[in-house]
């Protein structure tokens, strides 16, 4: 958490309110957040820089720079951006803040909180991409920005090994599903998160890619989900509103809201807390 949904909210808002804008300083905190090269470095590497792009692939944010390099930002477990006024006051653990000017005046900053410090902030050249950022390189297709069919879910499949929970968390399988929407897409395309993938026939392939696309897209729809106990925001500090939509993830032992007829058990696949619907996934 977040996932995809997640991310491409907060890459919506970076394409509103940051894209087009030059980096007039940068502040760092604690290094562990541009542990993967330096403080000097991150600073060197946008102070002065145009922010020109704002992309995503799977949960990793991606912003062109004016220099020819690329802003990398991940959020992991507990990372936040947020767009604020100059001199606000600032959240705990804020450990990146870049300002922001249109002409050569600050008129926002954008900062990185992160309680926990997995997240990270660092600028690379995209031409030494696999050196550089080899885990961005690896990732799988994307489901909402790759082109993605039925066929390619298909393919994808071949050979593979595992349960389907496994492989859906996999990101060199598909990019960016976590948990949450993991659990959420297997329950729509009414599959036990252990089946395996080797014993799907067509029609159920086709089926969980409508899922995937699905529920991937109404999350985003939905500025993503924000639970109780997980820090998410949108770029102006707005939460999300799909875990009200969520139909198996967080309600262990509680009725189906689908079938009517199930409990939703809670067990461990893949290493992960899961929830599924006992009798209409199959």
């Amino acid at each position: 958490m977040p996932e995809l949904p997640e991310v491409e909210t907060v890459r919506r808002g970076l394409q509103q309110s940051v894209v087009g804008r030059k980096v007039l300083k940068v502040e760092v905190g604690r290094e562990r957040t541009v542990r993967r090269t330096s403080r000097e470095a991150l600073i060197d590497g946008l102070t002065g820089v145009k922010i020109i792009s704002a992309t995503r692939r799977g949960k990793y944010l991606l912003c062109d720079l004016d220099s020819g390099q690329k802003l990398m930002m991940h959020l992991r477990m507990s990372g936040r951006l947020i767009i604020a006024d100059p001199g606000a006051a600032r959240p705990p653990h804020t450990h990146v803040v870049m300002h922001l000017a249109n002409a050569e005046t600050i008129e926002s900053e954008l900062w990185f909180v992160d309680p926990r410090t997995f997240g990270e902030v660092v600028v690379f050249d995209p031409d030494k991409l696999k050196t550089q950022m080899p885990d961005l390189a690896k990732l799988g297709v994307d489901p909402l920005t790759d082109e993605f069919t039925p066929e390619i879910l298909r393919e994808l499949f071949k050979k593979r090994r595992g349960n389907l929970k496994a492989l859906l968390l996999n990101q060199h399988f598909v990019a960016g599903i976590g948990n949450i929407y993991a659990d959420e897409i297997l329950h729509l395309a009414k599959l036990r998160p252990d089946r395996l993938p080797d014993r799907l026939n067509n029609a159920t392939l086709t089926r969980l890619h409508s899922a995937i696309v699905e529920v991937l897209n109404n999350a985003v729809a939905a500025g993503g989900s924000t639970l109780k106990d997980t820090q998410y925001v949108d770029l102006e500090g707005q939460t999300g509103s799909f875990q009200d939509e969520h139909r198996v993830y967080g309600r262990g032992g509680l009725p189906c809201l689908s079938c009517g007829k199930g409990r939703i058990l809670m067990t461990i696949v893949a290493g992960r807390t899961t929830c599924y619907c006992s009798a209409c996934q199959h």
